[in-house]
């Protein structure tokens, strides 16, 4: 057995597919189907599981659009400005960020033309929001 703790075998093993079922997790993480059982439970409590979710090749959807839009915002409007970015409906997910940008948005939309409306629209527009640098997905490679 890994000297690696219940919980992180658990989790390695759901951040690797997110679909596993209870007997696969156990096989994985060589514990028992309820132990699996209450530790994800235990962890979606504490919010530690946040949701489960399916990785997207975006160069495979027909449809959609993905981009990475890093976001800047001014300090003193950054609680209101992050209210706002989290009501934007095609804003998949949004973090914080120690990187170049304060915050990083995950943005989908049917093309490049509508991310790009979608940011001048509704990103652009909310006050304290001083700019937003988009990255366009275009290939997953792992």
């Amino acid at each position: 057995m890994s000297a690696e703790s219940t919980a992180d075998r658990i989790l390695a093993v759901l951040e690797e597919d997110a679909q596993a079922s209870y007997a696969e997790i156990a096989d994985r993480a060589e514990v028992s189907k309820p132990t699996v059982r209450k530790y994800i439970n235990k962890l979606e409590d504490e919010g530690v599981i946040v949701g489960y979710s399916a990785d997207v090749d975006p160069k495979k959807l027909a449809s959609q659009s993905i981009a990475m839009v890093g976001v800047d915002v001014e300090s003193e409007r950054y609680v209101e400005a992050t209210r706002a970015l989290r009501e934007v409906e095609e804003i998949e997910a949004l973090y914080t960020s120690s990187g170049d940008h304060m915050l990083m948005a995950e943005v989908r939309g049917r093309d490049g033309e509508e991310l790009g409306d979608i940011i001048e629209e509704s990103i652009l527009s909310i006050e304290g929001v001083t700019a937003a640098h988009p990255s366009f997905l275009q290939e997953r490679l792992k």
